[in-house]
């Protein structure tokens, strides 16, 4: 695995692995690592975070929250294929309740297959769901309601993928504004165990720092068995996140 940065206290910590930055970063999904790592910084807590190239061999036996991005058809490919290789590994993570944020091209990723083109590709079997194609893209500001951030999700979707979950898998939330895994159902990304995965870029964690929290929670509680987090002065996040949602909910913005 890449060297790994520390930042932060010297009390707990939560070790994060950004798979593949290099292909994946598409409309600044860094800046959900970002947001992590300052997040336990201002609590007096230290991120462990380290970036995986593409030619390293990921070892998540000792990682607490895993996160891949979106990128282009041709970069997912090969993340895909890196990924297969070591599918039995991220599995025993997902299975020992480690903690995935998938974004936009990583969503699609988790399912057991997407299309590219006219080619059904193997996906990463972690969640029930598969994706297919469909036109027009969907493309635009999003607002979600959902069980992890006591805030509206606020962000930016651009796919042409249609995400369809499986019976029992439960989407991440119900759209208010936008599209969705595929603009017809209502739902919004999956939410299955400790594994969140979201058309939403912008990035994702920067507006909706409940988000945030809700994935840092998760971490430290199967660290150390208690995901308790001081609050934070969220005053300024929290008004950039509501007005955006009142400008989409208010009809100034069309779908």
């Amino acid at each position: 695995m890449a060297e790994t940065v520390t930042s932060g206290g010297r009390g707990r910590s939560v070790r994060i692995a950004h798979l593949y930055p290099e292909l994946l970063n598409l409309y600044g999904d860094g800046g959900n690592i970002i947001t992590l790592a300052r997040r336990l910084e201002w609590r007096g807590l230290r991120a462990e975070v380290a970036e995986v190239a593409i030619d390293d061999r990921a070892s998540f036996s000792d990682v607490d929250l895993v996160f891949i991005g979106g990128g282009s058809d041709r970069e997912q490919r090969i993340v895909c294929e890196r990924l297969l290789e070591q599918k039995a590994e991220l599995s025993a993570f997902v299975r020992d309740g480690g903690v995935l944020l998938a974004v936009c091209g990583g969503y699609q990723l988790l399912g057991h297959s997407y299309l590219m083109g006219d080619e059904k590709v193997e996906g990463l079997g972690l969640v029930d769901l598969y994706t297919d194609r469909g036109a027009p893209r969907l493309i635009g500001n999003i607002a979600i309601e959902s069980a992890v951030s006591p805030q509206p999700i606020v962000g930016y979707e651009n796919h042409g993928g249609r995400t369809h979950l499986g019976a029992g898998v439960q989407p991440l939330g119900r759209v208010l504004f936008g599209h969705g895994n595929d603009g017809k159902t209502g739902e919004e990304g999956c939410l299955a165990g400790h594994v969140v995965g979201t058309y939403i870029h912008g990035p994702l964690l920067p507006k909706n720092p409940g988000v945030a929290d809700t994935l840092l929670g998760w971490a430290l509680e199967r660290r150390y068995g208690d995901g308790t987090l001081e609050p934070l002065d969220d005053a300024a996040e929290l008004a950039a996140n509501q007005v955006m949602f009142e400008r989409l909910m208010s009809g100034e913005e069309k779908e």
